[in-house]
């Protein structure tokens, strides 16, 4: 009898780790109906885009994960509560794991919000804080209490398919969260898989009753296990399915064609800025200080800068945010050798995250001299190109210097687990200052494989498996919890 599973893809990362992946066309070809729902404007555009895999009759069908609905719900029943569990979840893991990048979180809340938030939320949520990060009874407490939230948005849709397994690219961190609940009160088996570097550092407590997990590495999985209360039994080791197309060069463009594409000069050296971090402080002066290095003769090789451009540049608000990128803009006609490149909007709530452009990344990380950063994913990514790369984390004295919004400076984000396991693996150099960025520029324009073999460790450790095979690992793994 043909299985039925649900695929929750409200980001663009997940789009990328099952529709441009092994997953599900390997379960497709197990004979498994896939119901995939995400951002309702983007169903009919995926559905038309992704026929290809309708392998035998209907196997895959698009539905509405209802975003608009769960927001409605968030914001309207019990909002603040709501809230507090959400913020308890994000803050509240086990102290058994680094916990810097939860720690980050409490003092943007902090300072993002008023005095009398301090005292009715804050203060009360770090009590509460201190038994979640040392008790597992008050995790799991937390995890149970959230069930209370559990609107039947999709009750049409399960009565309808009637599904054997709900996945979801978070456990609940984002609005799946009332997927996974209504398929826990339902019964009906469920799953995460863990489609972000630091996902499993960063988050933590679930936001449903969760049943299986499939990870990145060795890594992920103790974070989860040790700073979630994850039964080590459910959790798997698959790779990142997201990676496989890196491996096998699908989407490697010619380099001629993709120099010709941003008008880079062939003879010159190429470094590539990917930017990040934008939320907590401006990437304006790393962006800054190589277009001015490229301009000049500090380098040991006639040079040119592509910038990338993060999907938050493209956010109506902050307004810092667009404004940070109308300088980059003018920072391009300002000096030779600068060019932007932004990343492409599959629409929707998904914006600039839709996995649109895997061409353009690959190919830019491919073909890049150095790749400079700040610690974005786009480092892993980044190695497994075998492609220098340098974590630049220049700051500007008071970080975006408004009003109500958090900043933290670059250099105190190094012991964040993903970013200290990236200096720990001495896979890349970090530049604190324009000096350093000029030094270690210049040590890999003239030897690239300097810090090869770091780089390949670091993508061992990171992602476990380089043979382009996640996806099917992943997928496989899929169809052994169905039985």
């Amino acid at each position: 009898m043909t299985k039925r599973i649900f695929i929750s893809a409200d980001h663009g990362m997940a789009i990328i780790y099952f529709l441009q992946s092994d997953v599900i066309p390997t379960l497709l070809n197990a004979d498994i109906d896939i119901i995939l729902l995400t951002d309702d404007a983007l169903v009919e555009k995926l559905a038309a885009r992704f026929t290809q895999y309708a392998i035998r009759n209907n196997q895959i069908t698009f539905e509405s994960l209802r975003l608009t609905q769960a927001n409605d719900y968030a914001k309207k029943v019990s909002p603040r509560l709501q809230w507090l569990l959400a913020y308890l979840r994000r803050i509240g893991g086990s102290r058994r794991i680094n916990t810097e990048a939860m720690d980050s979180h409490i003092w943007e809340v902090w300072a993002e919000n008023g005095w009398k938030f301090r005292l009715g939320v804050w203060i009360p949520a770090a009590l509460a804080t201190f038994l979640l990060r040392n008790f597992s009874w008050a995790r799991k407490y937390l995890v149970k209490a959230q069930n209370r939230f559990t609107p039947n948005l999709y009750a049409d849709l399960f009565d309808k398919y009637q599904p054997d397994l709900v996945i979801a690219s978070t456990p609940g961190w984002r609005m799946d969260r009332y997927l996974l609940r209504e398929s826990a009160r339902r019964g009906i088996p469920n799953m995460t898989v863990i489609v972000g570097w630091d996902n499993s550092s960063s988050y933590n407590i679930s936001g449903a009753d969760v049943q299986w997990a499939t990870c990145w590495s060795q890594l992920q999985k103790d974070e989860l296990v040790l700073g979630s209360d994850w039964n080590p039994e459910r959790v798997h080791i698959g790779g990142i399915p997201s990676y496989d197309g890196y491996f096998r060069k699908q989407w490697l463009m010619p380099r001629d064609e993709y120099f010709k594409l941003h008008g880079l000069d062939p003879q010159r050296k190429l470094i590539s800025y990917a930017s990040s971090f934008v939320h907590f402080a401006p990437n304006y002066p790393n962006i800054e200080a190589l277009a001015k290095l490229v301009s000049s003769d500090a380098l040991a090789e006639p040079s040119q800068l592509l910038i990338r451009l993060h999907p938050s540049h493209f956010q109506d608000k902050p307004k810092i945010f667009a404004d940070e990128r109308q300088r980059v803009f003018e920072l391009e006609k300002k000096y030779p050798h600068v060019h932007v490149v932004q990343p492409v909007a599959l629409g929707g709530s998904l914006g600039y995250y839709g996995g649109e452009d895997m061409d353009e990344k690959s190919s830019m990380m491919a073909y890049s001299d150095v790749v400079v950063t700040v610690y974005s994913t786009m480092l892993v990514e980044t190695a497994v190109h075998d492609t220098p790369m340098i974590a630049a984390t220049i700051d500007v004295p008071g970080g975006w210097n408004k009003p109500r919004k958090f900043s933290l400076s670059l250099k105190e984000i190094g012991d964040w687990p993903t970013h200290q396991r990236f200096r720990l693996a001495q896979a890349g150099r970090v530049a604190k200052d324009e000096n350093e960025l000029r030094d270690a520029l210049n040590l890999y324009l003239k030897d690239r494989t300097v810090d090869s073999k770091e780089r390949r460790k670091f993508v061992e450790d990171e992602i476990t498996f380089t043979d382009a095979s996640a996806g099917k690992r992943t997928a496989e793994f899929i169809l052994k919890v169905l039985g």
